[in-house]
């Protein structure tokens, strides 16, 4: 044995490495893919998705709900085009499949993030924006079924939207989701679907709003002609006065006018002459009922502003029958003849819209 050769040292063996499957005393065994190199947990990949839609939406400006694009992407650190609109809809996957966790979607639901779970709520939610500037403007949410509102792009047909809802089944097929609409809606006025026709509902709004601000007093200047947003509020008041008109009203809308100071003008006590027998109405006069009936059927459903094609049939229940009546063939049958209607039957025409009653 030569000396180098005595005085060389063994080498002390490098420590054993630990891999995935050599676990850490006491731990658990990583899986295979954690121990990959670059590998990210599942989580921090969520949190950089949500932080992605936070910077997305700062960088537009966009507040409140926000149905992001499919084909949307940003740049996220490195990445330049980090598929935002595709994350954001796999997180509506993973809710419908009942695997988004639930301080994930706590996450989602908060006002900056402003997610969509379903593409249909940006658009209710846009419409209910849009009925709220109303509601708040004008202090009622009837409007003229033509009526529009907002400025250039964001002009909105308030009067078709609130024609729409109003019909049955308006609110969409799922009942939990027409209940929770009905309430956003009662949310903004508690009036949007009273029993009775819009344009009653609107002339009463402005009406209570003047009272409320000038006191009872003011109705005495408000006679026919005194308009308010194309409609004359004078001719309107004036009609409800009327006995005939007045009776027809609902209770609830007799203690609302009542409230507000409104009466019924005395009917004049009937002459010797004009005293008829006990017996029922005449065929003339339920033939006028009927047609009455289905033109208020076709004010509540349509609106008072929207004409009623001359072919158009309603059909109206009688005596536990449905009746098919020619409502178009009968308003202009009733029109050629308007000179020869009782006051009484001119002013239930008028109440409910027609113009030339």
């Amino acid at each position: 044995m030569t000396a180098k050769t005595k005085n060389r040292t063994t080498p002390r063996p490098l420590p054993k490495r630990r891999c995935c499957t050599s676990p850490l005393p006491g731990t658990r065994r990583p899986s295979r893919r954690s121990c990959a190199p670059g590998y990210r947990p599942e989580s921090l990949v969520w949190l950089e998705g949500y932080q992605a839609l936070l910077r997305w939406r700062a960088e537009n400006h966009i507040t409140g709900l926000y149905a992001v694009p499919y084909d949307t992407e940003t740049t996220v650190g490195v990445t330049k085009d980090f598929p935002l609109g595709r994350w954001v809809h796999q997180q509506r996957k993973a809710l419908r499949a009942g695997e988004l966790e639930e301080r994930r979607k706590t996450l989602l639901d908060a006002p900056e993030a402003g997610m969509v779970w379903e593409p249909g709520e940006e658009a209710w939610e846009n419409k209910l924006a849009a009925l709220r500037s109303y509601r708040r403007a004008t202090g009622h949410l009837a409007p003229r079924q033509d009526a529009m509102w907002g400025v250039d792009e964001a002009i909105v047909p308030v009067g078709q939207h609130m024609a729409n809802l109003r019909r049955k089944g308006g609110l969409g097929k799922d009942p939990e989701r027409a209940r929770v609409r009905a309430q956003q809606l009662a949310a903004i006025d508690l009036d949007w679907n009273c029993p009775w026709p819009l344009d009653w509902q609107r002339h009463y709004r402005v009406l209570a709003d003047l009272v409320d601000a000038d006191g009872a007093d003011v109705l005495a200047e408000i006679q026919p002609g005194v308009t308010f947003d194309g409609d004359d509020l004078g001719k309107w008041l004036q009609r409800q006065k009327q006995p005939s008109t007045w009776a027809q009203l609902t209770t609830e809308q007799q203690e609302r006018l009542t409230r507000l100071g409104v009466q019924p003008t005395q009917a004049p006590a009937p002459t010797p002459t004009a005293t008829r027998a006990t017996k029922g109405p005449s065929k003339a006069q339920q033939a006028f009922q009927r047609g009455l009936t289905a033109l208020a059927q076709w004010v509540e459903r349509e609106g008072a502003d929207r004409p009623v094609p001359r072919g158009h049939i309603e059909r109206i229940t009688e005596d536990g029958q449905v009746i098919e009546h020619k409502l178009g063939v009968w308003i202009s049958n009733t029109k050629s003849r308007r000179d020869r209607l009782a006051p009484d039957q001119r002013a239930a025409l008028w109440q409910l819209g027609v113009e030339w009653a």
